[in-house]
């Protein structure tokens, strides 16, 4: 049985829930054998049909944001569509970023166009921990908060792979033996990528709504293992 989710935020048009880490957002052709889809959970769970505002990839965890009012469906895919959503995330990465940073290389969608692409980014911590990988005798770590300015596919995920600070537990496009050094060192079997704010407009009620996701068990669990182990 599917445990609830848990919903950060509800009225009458909206509901937000804190996805999970490796739960697709609703029924897909390419997944067919999974039953685990946040749309039909949340669906059964409130009694009432929903519908998505946005996208998540099934590895990232946090804030995504239904509609239950088929005008603020409608009003809310606007927004996205309009840049007028400010998102944030928060993402464990390789190696020590710079204290502030942008990326503004172009991506390529699935048809191969090039589009604009827009990532920032601050450093929340670095992590420095006496575990070797490779050649060298320590490990580091940076926990980066991160504001898509634009919404291309797996944007944050490309971009940080760009500037080869590639984020934990992304295998297409992330380090092969740093995930492996996640999955034996500390049994990890998520992306460290979690949608932390979503702030907007209600499209409705006319006013600022700003919806805030706490990370997941197992995000925690890994940060706690990590800060328990630092080089100080």
């Amino acid at each position: 049985m599917q445990a609830d989710l848990e919903i950060i935020y509800q009225d009458q048009y909206l509901v937000a829930i804190n996805k999970p880490h490796n739960m697709l957002v609703h029924r897909s052709e390419i997944a067919a054998d999974r039953t685990d889809w946040a749309l039909q959970t949340l669906r059964d769970q409130i009694g009432q049909q929903v519908s998505p505002c946005h996208r998540l990839d099934s590895k990232t965890a946090g804030v995504l944001l239904f509609a239950i009012d088929k005008e603020a469906e409608v009003a809310m895919h606007e927004q996205f569509m309009d840049r007028r959503v400010s998102k944030k995330y928060t993402c464990l990465v390789r190696g020590f970023t710079p204290d502030e940073g942008f990326n503004d290389r172009s991506l390529t969608n699935l048809k191969g166009k090039e589009q604009e692409a827009y990532t920032r980014f601050k450093t929340i911590e670095q992590l420095e921990v006496p575990l070797p990988t490779g050649q060298f005798e320590t490990s580091r770590y940076s926990l980066v908060e991160v504001c898509p300015e634009t919404g291309r596919m797996h944007q944050i995920r490309r971009h940080f792979a760009q500037l080869r600070h590639y984020i934990i537990g992304d295998k297409p496009y992330g380090d092969c033996k740093q995930n492996k050094f996640f999955e034996e060192k500390f049994g990890s079997k998520i992306m460290m990528l979690h949608a932390s704010e979503l702030k907007f407009i209600h499209p409705i009620k006319h006013e600022e709504i700003i919806i805030k996701a706490n990370f997941q068990p197992e995000f925690q669990r890994l940060l706690t293992a990590l800060n328990a182990i630092k080089i100080n």
